[in-house]
């Protein structure tokens, strides 16, 4: 099934608000892993995860250690984004990522 999306900038960024936080959910993750992961710039990811309440995505960061960004986020609530719809299209939405 394709997703059928166009190319427009509106909808590579849900495309990608959908593929960080579904990383986030998969395992912990903070900006310095998920920039290694995706390649993605680290203003781009932070920009991206301080909008996901915009989709209804409860996320925060935890802290772990004593340093100011030692942590990992992690999602609460997925709102009314489906995950496992996310999950069985992971193949297509990196692609139109890439």
């Amino acid at each position: 099934m394709s997703l059928n999306f166009t190319e427009s900038k509106q909808q590579k960024a849900f495309l990608r608000k959908l593929y960080i936080a579904y990383l986030i959910d998969s395992e912990r993750h903070n900006l310095l892993s998920l920039h290694k992961l995706t390649n993605m710039p680290r203003r781009t990811l932070q920009d991206a995860i301080a909008v996901l309440g915009d989709l209804a995505i409860e996320c925060e960061f935890v802290q772990d250690g004593e340093r100011n960004n030692a942590g990992f986020y992690r999602i609460n609530q997925w709102g009314a984004i489906n995950r496992e719809w996310v999950e069985l299209h992971l193949a297509e939405i990196e692609q139109q990522l890439a």
